[in-house]
């Protein structure tokens, strides 16, 4: 039996990858003018990234309980084993709450077999860790091997991001006020990466190209089996900085494949639009 994979909408996977990968998607939730929207389903990123451009901050909450209880009854009636590929408890309480109504789903079912997995990553750094994990579903591997990849994948996944303004992630608590200061000042763009599920910023640099070079030089650093593997690339509503983002990787790295995906609008809401995002392996698994 087909093991099913779940994820939420914050790893920034399209929804066409969800219908045609037979992946179940858990939307979180995106707020504009008291307007209540679900994320990937009833609103898209540019609706975000015009909105914040209009001076409007928009707000995001985790998924519904009622949501992840209807999934996981209809699953336990079922008897279908499953896989919760969840956003970083770090960065939101959509991990916490899963794993609260299936302690309550399995009061009534205690057979149901579905494990959540909390990446400690976000955006396409948990797309990524999704997008394995379906395929291996698709293949009919034992729930047991995709577990240990998606667990071994998100351990292993370096997220390293540029942002036009650290404001909008301060203004929603995802780094700290005193790391926004510079945010817009004198073209100085900030890099950030992800450690132990929170964003922290690592280094500032004057001037985008600059940035993208610093980028391509921590990935050097960081990055072990360049070749063997899918290197992701998010932006928010700047695919032109994408491309060529994506362009600097293939000369240097050679990659499997460069996976871009656009930045959702739960994860956008918080970026602001003009973000660049990289995502890739420091260690490849062993098959």
């Amino acid at each position: 039996m087909e093991v099913k994979i779940l994820a939420d909408s914050a790893c920034d996977l399209p929804k066409s990858f969800y219908e045609e990968n037979n992946v179940t998607l858990i939307p979180l939730k995106v707020h504009i003018n008291d307007e209540e929207f679900e994320d990937v389903k009833t609103i898209d990123p540019k609706t975000v990234y015009d909105a914040i451009r209009n001076g409007i901050v928009p707000k995001t909450s985790q998924a519904s309980p009622l949501a992840f209880e209807e999934i996981f009854t209809e699953m336990a009636e079922k008897n279908e084993d499953g896989i919760y590929i969840a956003f970083s408890s770090a960065l939101s309480g959509t991990y916490s709450t899963a794993v609260m109504i299936l302690d309550q789903v399995k009061e009534k079912y205690p057979n149901f077999n579905l494990t959540i997995v909390d990446t400690k990553c976000a955006s396409l750094g948990s797309g990524l860790v999704v997008m394995e994990a379906a395929r291996l579903a698709a293949n009919n591997v034992a729930k047991e091997e995709i577990l240990k990849d998606v667990r071994f994948r998100s351990g292993h996944m370096e997220h390293l991001f540029t942002v036009e303004d650290l404001d909008y992630l301060a203004k929603g608590g995802r780094v700290s006020k005193a790391s926004a200061f510079l945010g817009g000042l004198l073209n100085i763009k900030p890099i950030l990466n992800v450690e132990d599920g929170k964003l922290v910023p690592i280094e500032k640099i004057r001037g985008k190209k600059k940035v993208f070079r610093r980028i391509i030089e921590i990935m050097s650093e960081r990055g072990n089996g360049m070749k063997e593997q899918v290197i992701g690339i998010s932006h928010a509503d700047n695919e032109a900085g994408a491309l060529e983002m994506k362009a600097l990787i293939e000369e240097a790295f050679h990659p499997k494949e460069v996976y871009i995906s656009s930045i959702g609008s739960a994860v956008g809401s918080h970026t602001g639009a003009g973000t660049i995002s990289i995502f890739f392996l420091n260690k490849i698994p062993n098959r």
